[in-house]
């Protein structure tokens, strides 16, 4: 595996689908350019984050709606991964992610961990997702997460034992900024986050933010590639669109774990017993609660 990745910190216009369609149709050509064989945008790409009524509006069938079509096409020089609203045959709609190559849909991945706390109101508007997996592509074996999910350690860990090489992390990060105000709270939060699953896993992440305004709220940016060695390849500029490229190499991977062997002595064994103890622990717990 050894290919260039690309990463389209982009603004989103809400609510503006053929907007911002027009704005990834012209991201990709700019990675192709510049030989990209993958490409990422952030989360909810296509419509924009700060939807609440709209989200049902914009939801689409990605294997039926015919928008996606020049997504699809251009997908057949370079694999393409971006946000969207998807509706569901449930009749549900999530915050879901879609892996574009070769014309056709690789891969969904659909949020887990929809969040309802501070200015967050996902849970209210999207239904949360219910599986986790790794998938093959052309460049290799990936993995998919959207914001939330990457911050629950159980994802990523499944993922990178499911055979992921490079996670993929879409994201949209308001701007938060730490005590007294001189720096981004955000910022380092996230990147010692990203770096710290990378060592872990021994795998790559990359992290694709979003810039601009919605309602009020900014988002800062700061998109990375993160080595499986934890350290940046790629650093993208605050506040400002802009595109970051990196050379993503299974050697690098097969270096980390070699180098430090605690991915492939993980038991993973001991984690699905544990597991298993814990879940009927509390499902006792929970059954003497209730009869009593």
């Amino acid at each position: 595996m050894k290919f260039k990745a690309a990463l389209a910190q982009i603004d989103c216009k809400v609510g503006d689908l053929q907007n911002n369609l027009r704005h990834h149709l012209s991201a990709i050509e700019k990675a192709r350019e510049q030989g990209a064989q993958l490409i990422v945008f952030p989360e909810l790409s296509l419509t924009g984050y700060t939807l609440r009524d709209l989200a049902w509006d914009l939801a689409i069938d990605p294997f039926e709606d015919k928008r996606l079509d020049s997504l699809r096409e251009a997908s057949k020089e370079i694999s393409i991964v971006l946000g969207f609203v998807e509706s569901a045959s449930n009749h549900g709609i999530y915050n879901s992610a879609l892996f574009l190559e070769d014309g056709v849909i690789r891969h969904i991945h659909r949020k887990i961990y929809p969040p309802t706390y501070g200015m967050f109101e996902e849970g209210r508007y999207f239904s949360g997702g219910d599986q986790v997996a790794a998938f093959d592509s052309k460049l290799g074996r990936f993995g998919i997460l959207i914001c939330e999910d990457m911050w629950h350690i159980s994802l990523p860990y499944l993922l990178a034992y499911d055979g992921a090489e490079v996670i993929l992390s879409l994201t949209a990060s308001p701007s938060r900024m730490s005590p007294g105000g001189q720096e981004m709270a955000n910022a380092q939060v996230n990147h010692e986050h990203h770096k710290t699953y990378a060592r872990l896993l021994s795998s790559y992440v990359l992290f694709c933010n979003r810039v601009g305004y919605e309602d009020g709220v900014n988002f800062w940016g700061g998109s990375c590639i993160v080595t499986p060695g934890g350290s940046m390849a790629a650093s993208a500029r605050f506040f400002k669109e802009d595109m970051i490229l990196a050379e993503i190499e299974s050697l690098e991977i097969q270096r980390a774990r070699r180098f430090s062997r605690h991915f492939l002595d993980e038991d993973v064994a001991i984690t699905h017993r544990a597991l298993a103890r814990i879940r009927a622990s509390k499902s006792l717990k929970t059954s003497e609660e209730s009869s009593s």
